[in-house]
């Protein structure tokens, strides 16, 4: 599904939003708060818990993540209030457009 925003100022601009990764069933939005080491860090999760998350091995040298990055989580069948792992990072444009479409308010800490 591709999202089409026209922007009409001074200068005409029109700003086309790639497709952006939902997530699904059990996954959830995120934020990473701190990290451990080892490919663990704490992030606060869209249902208001701290998870530890995890990099699954498959991931590891393709997905760097910092501090404030967005991402979908997908929790443990067990352990699943304190675990999960790390599927998606969200890249700056794609944060935006769920930020303009008040898809993140669950994150929003103000």
């Amino acid at each position: 599904m591709k999202y089409k925003k026209n922007y009409t100022a001074s200068t005409e601009e029109t700003v086309v939003a790639s497709r952006v990764r939902f997530p699904k069933g059990k996954e959830m939005f995120g934020m990473i708060e701190s990290r451990l080491g080892y490919g663990r860090m704490n992030i606060i999760c869209g249902d208001g818990k701290v998870r530890i998350g995890a990099v699954p091995g498959k991931y590891k040298r393709r997905l760097w993540l910092r501090e404030g990055d967005i991402v979908i989580i997908e929790p443990w069948e067990y352990e699943g209030d304190k675990k999960g792992n790390v599927t998606y990072k969200y890249r700056k444009s794609h944060v935006e457009f769920l930020r303009n479409n008040n898809h993140l308010k669950c994150l929003e800490t103000e």
